[in-house]
């Protein structure tokens, strides 16, 4: 875990830095510690429903040469064996290389947010929920724990530390008490409504989560809003 935690530190300081030289392909693909197989026993393990999205080969290759992460990782391996991983009927989506259930990157989705711009502001989007909920890994502009998994809850508009590393978040996400994290953000019968939602949607409420009017979840209205209109809107009403 210290290896992977190490690694991803790594990777943000790279895209914060800009400054060293990016690895090829075959240093970042590693046959003889492929970190796949961990994630996979994990998968056959969990509690909560996943769902690996299939990968598309092309895809895989540009997104690890951009997000530059060794696929002994975690997060390298699900970038290059997955499109993402859809968590507990699509609730939350963790991004890898892209697949048209979820067609966003890890990479893609992170331009001009994150670390990658010039501008960076000092985090990754790793994942998100279907009420526009975001996770990230913080490489500094979220707090002094460096690496360690955030939430920007909806109901706040605040970055939330969860003490988790990357891998501690995945296990949480596969086997961890989801109903219990989102208790106050789930209305009756939301699978059904869930597990209609694409992947680059995420439900909008109104009254708004974070309003007095809005915190009972079940007598706000909801509609579906591209995932990219919603976070350009929260991260701008976070900054009011």
């Amino acid at each position: 875990m210290h290896d992977h935690h190490y690694n991803l530190l790594g990777v943000t300081r790279l895209f914060v830095t800009n400054s060293v030289a990016k690895k090829t392909m075959e240093a970042l693909i590693n046959l003889e510690e492929p970190g796949w197989e961990l994630v996979t026993s994990w998968l056959e393990n969990a509690t909560n429903q996943v769902v690996v999205l299939p990968v598309t080969q092309n895809k895989a290759r540009e997104t690890l040469y951009e997000v530059q992460v060794s696929t002994r990782s975690p997060m390298g391996a699900i970038i290059f064996s997955s499109g993402g991983i859809l968590v507990d009927h699509g609730w939350i989506r963790i991004l890898g290389s892209g697949h048209p259930s979820l067609d966003r990157t890890l990479h893609t989705w992170n331009l001009e947010k994150t670390i990658f711009p010039e501008e960076h502001t000092g985090f990754l989007l790793i994942a998100d929920d279907a009420v526009g909920g975001y996770f990230a890994i913080n490489s500094g502009g979220l707090g002094e724990d460096m690496g360690k998994v955030y939430y920007f809850d909806p109901t706040t508009l605040e970055w939330e530390p969860l003490e988790l590393t990357y891998t501690e978040f995945l296990l949480f996400c596969f086997e961890g008490d989801i109903a219990g994290f989102y208790k106050d953000l789930r209305w009756e019968d939301w699978q059904a409504e869930v597990s209609t939602l694409n992947g680059n949607e995420v439900f909008a409420f109104y009254p708004m989560l974070w309003t007095v009017q809005g915190s009972d979840v079940n007598t706000s209205s909801r509609r579906k809003v591209p995932v990219e209109e919603h976070y350009r809107f929260t991260a701008e009403m976070s900054h009011q």
